[in-house]
């Protein structure tokens, strides 16, 4: 039944309210008041439907806005709060499984409304769709900014069935309720980290407003309201609501990914701004966003558990690193794999000519560089075959097939006999029978492929009740000056070992201290709470190689008479290369000038802690 009153424009005011159970009517010439289950068609040029609304308060400006517009909102009547009809709200950006989702709900019973792309795709897929603008009796405006942020949706989400004045202000004003709300949000993400640079404009526009409002309202009335952000939970959502009993944990379950979710998502947009903000690396309030990779069997020890996550910061992307690593074969990774292969990475990245690297508890036990990979990786075992031996080995260039027979076959130089044994190899790619050969070595080897760490990241560790956080240590031999402050200068093939001592001295755990000649680490002494000590470890491990060898120090020596920098210059080294900035410099300049030694100051400190 029609009931209609009309009323001549310049009778109404502005800014006049009316109270019924009808929509605003705007007509070029009058404006009509029509119930609810009903459409009017005022002239040739304007029609507009409504669904049952009230208190709908109207400036003349919105009036006029309106009246400009050409579109026709068929009529729908909302469910009532009481009537028990189940309303499901979908509003997606990534479609994957839509159909599934809209047939299954369906099936169940639900009234399905949506939103725009995914309501026409639901129509296309053959399902009945009410679109939201029918229950708001508002189109869609300001280039879809503005489509679900109306009480018509959010009174329907965020009342709760438990309170009784809740109920009765949906029944009011002519609400319904939505049962579940399944939402997932602009791909803001993928669009800032595209390889295509985009305009700041178009990274503004992708920031998604009414998808965060929806999930947050229905997460926050999990009690009542199911709420989905994620195509993979559909089936579970499916089974839930064929049952026939309540499980609140599997609410809450869900209320948590989607509040997750969330945050992710601010967390992204707030990193992007930032950067478009400030130069600066460190702001006031800082988000990093981490997604689980894998369950861990446990920790550094076997009574700790643990798990691993992928940093989702909007920097890391295609910025490389072994959280990024393809697993091609072995054992799953272990948290201190994780570690151990991390460092061997980082390591051995770091060098411009073919090189291995050899890492046992985080330190490189073993460094060689050659034209000739297979040499390369004989000398970096050769460094010190006992910690080789249940290490990783990792590599800078492919690794082929006659380089994984070496690794498969390659004996112990202690015995010549013992087949050498690895937890993990690493390398950027492998040739298909390179990886065929390296399978065969052992079925728990665990062989990874990894990019390169981007340079410029920004590096973090945890301490009590906070967190660290610095630049990365990016500088090599080639962005550093290595001056000369003995009387005698090194020559090009001294200066060459001392850069190449250098860059493994940075990846030695402090108090560090390298000993290498011809491209290739002959000892190594790390972890030492006094140089003296580190010094005598690498001297123990380099033996009669030390002579005419360069050694590395990763910060300046307190001391030199009787002390480490002349037991160094005593071993027979020719040149060391160190920070300086010692108030005993002088010392150490003497010292090195007494037995011809060359003494090179870097003016930059390596500690790694």
């Amino acid at each position: 039944m029609l009931g209609l009153t009309a009323s001549p424009a310049a009778a109404t005011p502005p800014n006049s309210t009316t109270t019924t159970n009808s929509c605003l009517i705007p007509n070029t010439t009058s404006l009509l008041l029509l119930s609810s289950n009903a459409q009017i068609r005022a002239n040739s040029s304007f029609s507009f439907t409504c669904c049952s609304a009230r208190n709908l308060h109207s400036s003349w400006r919105t009036i006029k806005a309106m009246a400009a517009t050409e579109e026709t909102l068929s009529v729908t009547n909302p469910p009532s709060p009481l009537s028990g009809d189940r309303q499901a709200l979908i509003s997606l950006s990534d479609k994957k499984d839509l159909a599934i989702l809209g047939n299954g709900l369906r099936n169940l019973g639900y009234k399905i409304v949506s939103t725009g792309g995914t309501a026409s795709a639901l129509e296309s897929a053959g399902l009945p769709v009410t679109k939201v603008e029918q229950l708001t009796c508002f189109p869609e405006m300001l280039d879809g900014r503005v489509k679900t942020l109306h009480p018509n949706v959010h009174g329907g989400i965020l009342a709760r069935r438990d309170q009784k004045h809740h109920m009765e202000a949906l029944s009011k004003h002519g609400i319904g309720t939505f049962d579940v709300v399944v939402v997932n949000l602009y791909p803001f993400y993928e669009k800032v980290t595209s390889t295509r640079e985009i305009e700041f404009e178009d990274g503004i526009e992708n920031i998604d407003i009414g998808g965060p409002a929806m999930i947050r309202a229905a997460a926050k009335n999990h009690k009542d309201v199911l709420v989905v952000v994620d195509s993979e939970d559909y089936p579970a959502l499916l089974e839930f609501l064929k049952g026939d009993k309540d499980d609140q944990q599997f609410r809450r379950k869900l209320a948590w990914k989607a509040f997750q979710h969330v945050a992710s998502y601010d967390s992204a947009v707030s990193e992007w701004l930032w950067k478009q903000t400030s130069e600066d690396k460190f702001p006031q309030s800082l988000t990093v966003p981490m997604l689980l990779k894998s369950p861990l069997r446990y920790g550094e020890n076997p009574h700790q558990k643990a798990a691993f996550y992928v940093d989702k910061s909007l920097s890391e992307v295609n910025a490389g690193g072994i959280a990024t690593a393809i697993q091609h074969h072995g054992k799953e990774m272990s948290y201190n794999n994780y570690l151990d292969a991390d460092a061997a990475w980082n390591c051995v990245s770091e060098f411009q000519s073919p090189t291995c690297v050899v890492v046992k508890h985080t330190n490189p036990c073993g460094v060689a560089s050659r034209d000739d990979i297979l040499e390369a990786y004989r000398l970096a075992v050769k460094a010190d075959p006992v910690s080789a031996f249940g290490g990783i080995v990792a590599f800078n260039i492919e690794v082929d097939e006659a380089l994984a027979k070496e690794i498969r076959e390659f004996r112990s130089p202690t015995d010549g006999e013992t087949r050498m044994f690895y937890e993990i190899v690493v390398a950027p790619k492998y040739t298909k029978k390179g990886l065929e050969i390296l399978r065969g070595k052992s079925k728990t080897l665990r062989i990874l492929e990894a990019r390169k760490n981007e340079k410029g990241k920004l590096s973090l560790r945890q301490v009590g009740g906070g967190w660290l956080a610095q630049d990365s240590d990016d500088l090599t031999p080639q962005d550093i000056q290595f001056k000369a402050v003995s009387e005698k200068a090194p020559q090009k093939s001294e200066l060459a070992d001392a850069e190449f001592a250098w860059l493994c001295v940075k990846h030695v755990k402090s108090n560090a201290i390298v000993i290498a000649k011809n491209n290739c680490m002959l000892g190594m002494g790390s972890g030492q709470p006094n140089r003296l000590e580190s010094l005598r470890i690498a001297l123990k491990k380099a033996g009669e190689e030390v002579k005419g060898a360069a050694l590395a120090s990763d910060a300046f020596f307190p001391f030199a008479w009787k002390d480490a920098v002349e037991e160094a210059c005593e071993s027979g080294v020719s040149v060391i290369a160190e920070p300086g900035g010692s108030i005993r410099d002088g010392d150490a300049i003497d010292c090195c000038n007494k037995y011809g030694v060359s003494l090179l100051f870097t003016n930059v400190r390596h500690f790694r802690h």
